[in-house]
């Protein structure tokens, strides 16, 4: 596995679809101590003071390009933003000479992520202004990305849930780039399940990987009318149903380890342990190395066991910064000792 991590030598690139959004992360040290202060202030107004907040870049598609940029993968990121978020998406992606940025002019979405402990577990809940990634179709999309599109060595798209336009989007990107491997990471459908089992329909013959973690999967077992996952033996027979009735390779990751089936097998590898410290983004990450895997052609278990290992340092990082490819082969060879 190492040796093919190591060699991998891409053509291309790894396009990237298509939102990014300014994030702000808010460390919540007790939701109920925070609700009943709100309540206090919220017939006066006021501040609630010492709440830690840091401001970075987010959005899956650009969570998941500088993931990759971070491993040594060449990345065209094609995405959308005002000529303020233009300058910072540039700054973030300047140190980099393996990434290409296609930025669309147009509004930038906004999230402010929560973050809170439960029962142990660092939970993060999300609110969003969608911005212009509401409704990116191909039809923004002009001849520069296009040919990028078509030239690719794989294609992602990310966030189909947040984009009225994803599955023309996701339609476009994969039929123009048929020689590539196309993932989908839909991120969370449960406002438009029925939606997506119609959409996943649709791409099932151009789709290599659905890349989904475990809310997701149980909204679209429960729209196969099929039991939410549990424990690990329980998982692996729900993945393989999944991926056999959907037409499409599984790829679900987990608290516990990552799961992947093509409708005839099924795998999964346990994650590494390491107290948590930065969970926002923690999904895209893994996205990112699961890809790569693919493009390495690794094993099914090497390719999970590399995915876990990049998102383990990453949520591991306080202050969330992917890994490079030799921390994470320095990693996988002190933990195979």
């Amino acid at each position: 596995m190492l040796e093919k991590l190591q060699n991998l030598k891409l053509i291309n690139s790894v396009v990237v679809l298509n939102d990014f959004f300014l994030d702000r992360i808010i460390k919540i040290q007790n939701l109920d101590d925070l609700y009943t202060k709100i309540l206090e202030k919220s017939t006066l107004g006021g501040s609630i003071r010492g709440i830690p907040q840091t401001d970075l870049k987010g959005g899956n598609a650009t969570n998941v390009a500088y993931a990759l940029a971070r491993l040594g993968c060449p990345v065209s990121l094609i995405t959308i933003a005002d000529k303020t978020c233009s300058h910072m998406i540039k700054e973030i992606f300047s140190e980099f000479s393996n990434v290409s940025l296609f930025i669309i002019d147009g509004k930038p979405g906004r999230t402010t992520s929560l973050e809170f402990n439960n029962a142990g577990n660092i939970v993060n809940i999300m609110i969003s202004d969608l911005g212009d990634n509401g409704n990116f179709g191909p039809e923004k999309l002009g001849v520069k990305e296009q040919d990028v599109i078509k030239n690719a060595d794989a294609v992602i798209v990310t966030n189909w849930a947040s984009n009225e336009k994803g599955t023309e989007l996701s339609q476009f990107a994969f039929s123009e780039s048929l020689s590539a491997l196309h993932f989908l990471d839909p991120a969370d459908i449960q406002t438009r399940p029925d939606e997506f089992k119609e959409a996943l329909t649709q791409l099932a013959d151009n789709l290599d990987s659905l890349c989904i973690n475990e809310n997701e999967c149980n909204v679209l077992l429960k729209q196969l009318g099929l039991d939410v996952i549990s424990g690990e033996k329980e998982t692996r027979k729900l993945v393989l149903e999944l991926s056999k009735r959907s037409s499409v390779s599984i790829d679900l990751h987990t608290s516990t380890g990552s799961y992947w089936s093509n409708g005839k097998e099924t795998e999964f590898v346990k994650s590494f342990q390491v107290p948590p410290k930065f969970v926002t983004g923690a999904g895209d990450v893994w996205d990112a190395a699961n890809l790569l895997g693919y493009l390495a052609t690794l094993n099914p278990v090497e390719r999970l066991g590399f995915a876990n290992a990049v998102a383990s340092l990453y949520v591991g990082n306080s202050l969330g910064i992917p890994p490079t490819m030799s921390e994470v082969l320095s990693f996988i060879e002190d933990n195979d000792r």
